[in-house]
Formats: structure tokens, sequence, C-alpha cells
């Protein structure tokens, strides 16, 4: 094959390349969420309480374990699940049961939802229980003004005091 029949097929090929990338890159038409809509999104990561409570050991017990084993205090590493659930204007929108995560289920559970939610005016109320008992320690509520196509966060910080809103 000559050099000019080479170099013929190779620019009709990135012609071709070049063309299938313009295509792409603005086909077909992309709309991140359909018009008089907001979303909301609830996203973190919290470790709920321990299952079981930590207990002393007996002075039999201690004698019974090897010299290097002798901890006074032992604690199941089992974690409670987190239990969500997130209200819109009064009717329930999602309730989400998160197991811990790790092997030994002595992680961090993750929550994350996305949900289109009309625009306007809206009261959010959030709870969140993270014990063994299931009773909800959390509890937030807030209205917030939600513009066609903006975003609403919901996040959780129990160092903040719980749930935290931001748009």
């Amino acid at each position: 094959m000559s050099k000019v029949l080479r170099y013929a097929a190779q620019a009709a090929l990135y012609a071709a390349f070049v063309a299938f990338i313009g295509y792409f890159s603005t086909s077909p038409h992309y709309t991140h969420l359909p018009p008089g809509e907001g979303l909301l999104k609830l996203s973190f990561s919290h470790a709920g309480a321990r299952k079981e409570a930590c207990h002393e050991r007996s002075p039999e017990e201690l004698a019974k374990l090897a010299p290097n084993m002798r901890a006074q205090t032992v604690c199941a590493r089992e974690r409670a699940p987190v239990t969500v659930e997130v209200a819109l204007d009064g009717a329930p929108l999602f309730r989400v049961i998160a197991p811990p995560s790790g092997l030994a289920k002595d992680g961090t559970s993750t929550v994350y939802r996305r949900v289109p939610v009309p625009a306007g005016q809206h009261r959010i109320s959030a709870r969140l229980a993270d014990g063994p008992d299931g009773a909800f320690n959390y509890t937030s509520e807030t209205t917030i003004d939600l513009a066609a196509g903006r975003v609403v966060v919901i996040d959780f910080n129990p160092a903040k005091g719980g749930f935290v809103f931001r748009s």
C-alpha cells in the first residue's frame, strides 16, 4: 500500500472519530431535572451505638483467660443499624434502615438518597435512630424555599446537634 493511500485512510478514520466524539458531546440532550422541580439529597455516614453495653469481667473469668487476654472491660464490636425517616410537608418521603459496614458489623452506616421534589416552599422533617432500642434520638424540622433546578442537601453531624440542611 502506498504512503498516500495510507495517509488518506488514516485521515478518513480520524475524521470519523472526530465526528463521533463531536456528535456525542452535544447529543442526546441531557436534562438534570425536569422544569419546575428541585432536588432533595440525604447523604451522610454515621456509626450507630454499640448493640450491647460494655461489661466488667469477674475475677473468675479473668483467671480462665491467658495473661495477655486479661482485659478488665470487654465491649462487643457490633453496632446497631441507623434508621432515618424524612417527611415532606407532613407526608413520609422515605425511610432508610442502613446496616453497619464491616465484617464484624462495627463500621459506619452510610446513607444516600436523591429525590426530586416540586419547587416551592416545603416543610421538611427528619429523624434518626442510632441505638439498639430503635428510639429516634435526633429530630429536626425546617422550612425551605426550593427554587426550580436547585438542590437541598441534608447532612447529619452529631457535633452540630444533628441534621444540617444546606442549599
